[in-house]
């Protein structure tokens, strides 16, 4: 029976923990993102810029978890998180509405984000 991992450590049913998973934060954009190995992360692709390579490295690691947490002031120094592009899309569409008090104007307009997928290929710390 396999169990599913979210935190740090994982709990077997109240008995010994079974496994550690090694995690990092990341900052892409001025977002952080929480990854581990095997996750697939929506990443705005503004920020990626043009996404043709199909390798990508984050060097911005602001921690990395597992057995021997490590912990930068800014990043964590010789950190990087590698990652493989899966594919672009965009976003669900968002409503943005303008409304001016006593002015009987109103504006309303539509907004999709575009992002990229990366599956995150490995940890080093």
């Amino acid at each position: 029976m396999a169990f599913d991992c979210p935190g740090a450590v994982c709990y077997n049913a109240g008995s010994y923990f079974t496994e550690v998973v090694v995690y990092a934060i990341i900052r892409s954009g001025g977002k952080q993102y929480r990854v581990a190995e095997g996750q697939t992360v929506r990443v705005e692709r503004d920020v990626l810029g043009s996404a043709n390579q199909d390798k990508i490295t984050f060097g911005e690691v602001l921690m990395i978890g597992g057995d021997e947490p490590k912990i930068g002031k800014s990043k964590v120094a010789g950190a990087s998180v590698e990652g493989e592009i899966v594919g672009e899309a965009q976003g669900k569409k968002l409503v943005v509405f303008k409304f001016r008090k006593r002015k009987r104007s109103r504006k309303k307009a539509g907004h999709r984000q575009s992002f990229t997928a990366v599956k995150i290929l490995s940890v080093k710390g």
